[in-house]
């Protein structure tokens, strides 16, 4: 160590193979999970609403590719995670998470089945390492292997109603018949990439897994092609806003240790009838009588009536009493309106239910209790 390095000096945040690319672009850079990542690159409402109206642009290169492969990699997957992964279909994909023993979530993830005996599982970046080896340790006695591809991939993701229009320019797949949650290899711009129809912004979209050394050329003839139809690129800032329009759950707001999926409304994902035992599985057993007789906190939507932002930890609040607990919010640039996602008690979780607002420090600002998601493209 050098004398002017301080010590336990804190690790430089890695970059992404698009890193020149971003700062040439006049990104606003961050801190996430580890990674310099674009926050945004000018106005983030105009960001949002390009998602929503035609198309964006983002660099998620900072999620986590694990690789599952062998005779026994559906068996394994579907011991270490909740899900039934046995049953879907080669080129098909689903959401699902990893829990605890003690029925806790990890992490929420996307698993692909690629082939027969391959799997990618997607953890999300702040994640990434844990579900590495979480699954890792349950492979022991499955003919299986697990294998970190986080350096392998880089993750560029066009989303909007323009989206399908800008990659058919691109690519000869049949993208007419990629349903969603489905994947399938193609060539894109000429670069060789993993098509998949998913995304985190309630439109329309795609997903591409590239060869880092590929990226930037992917970006390059995404952003020409997407030129007319008004693409533009994304930050996480907008990123974060279009998923909390679309009620979409983030981990260590919405999803965390301390919430089983039954907790989170999510219980739907768990799949007690698949063969074989499962990591969690009798925590989660006693977790879904439990959300079935008596239910703990519901997430649930709100609308501010007046223009203060809640922010996650915000107290909400109903007859002088606090109710529950703000785990996500901003203002909407669809609704035109500060919005939230919060844990309530069941009394106070039903649509319009009255008297519900948000201690904003200190003041009580009232709030409409609505149903998730706030918001929901037209098919």
């Amino acid at each position: 160590m050098s004398s002017t390095e301080p010590p336990h000096a804190s690790p430089q945040p890695r970059r992404t193979a698009l890193d020149a690319l971003h700062r040439s672009l006049g990104a606003t850079m961050t801190d996430f999970a580890g990674w310099d990542m674009p926050l945004r690159y000018g106005s983030e409402r105009d960001e949002h609403l390009a998602v929503r109206t035609r198309a964006g642009l983002f660099d998620l290169s900072h999620m986590g590719e694990i690789t599952v492969t062998g005779p026994g990699a559906a068996a394994l997957l579907n011991y270490a995670l909740v899900g039934n992964i046995a049953s879907v279909g080669v080129g098909r994909a689903r959401y699902t998470m990893i829990c605890r023993a003690d029925g806790g979530i990890l992490d929420d993830l996307i698993v692909y089945r690629l082939g027969e005996t391959e799997y990618m599982v997607v953890a999300n970046a702040s994640n990434a390492q844990v579900v590495l080896d979480s699954i890792t340790e349950r492979a022991a006695g499955f003919d299986a292997e697990v294998r970190d591809d986080r350096d392998n991939y880089a993750l560029i993701a066009v989303q909007g109603p323009e989206s399908p229009g800008i990659l058919k320019s691109l690519t000869d797949a049949d993208l007419d018949g990629l349903k969603y949650y489905a994947g399938l290899p193609g060539t894109v711009a000429g670069v060789p990439a993993l098509i998949a129809r998913t995304g985190y912004t309630g439109e329309d979209g795609f997903e591409l897994f590239v060869a880092p050394g590929d990226a930037e050329k992917l970006w390059q003839a995404l952003t020409d092609a997407g030129a007319d139809a008004g693409l533009v690129p994304c930050g996480l800032s907008c990123r974060d806003t279009l998923r909390l329009e679309a009620g979409m759950p983030l981990y260590g707001h919405e999803l965390t240790t301390d919430l089983t999926p039954f907790d989170a409304g999510l219980g739907r994902v768990v799949k007690f009838e698949k063969e074989g035992d499962f990591v969690g599985r009798e925590a989660l057993l006693a977790a879904a009588g439990r959300a079935g007789q008596n239910p703990p906190r519901v997430l649930v939507g709100l609308v501010a009536e007046g223009r203060r932002v809640p922010r996650a930890g915000y107290p909400v609040v109903a007859g002088g009493e606090v109710v529950g607990e703000v785990t996500s919010g901003a203002p909407s640039p669809t609704l035109g309106k500060p919005i939230a996602m919060a844990y309530v008690d069941a009394a106070h979780a039903a649509p319009g239910s009255a008297g519900v607002g948000v201690d904003i420090r200190g003041s009580h600002e009232p709030y409409e209790v609505v149903a998730l998601p706030f918001y929901k493209r037209q098919k």
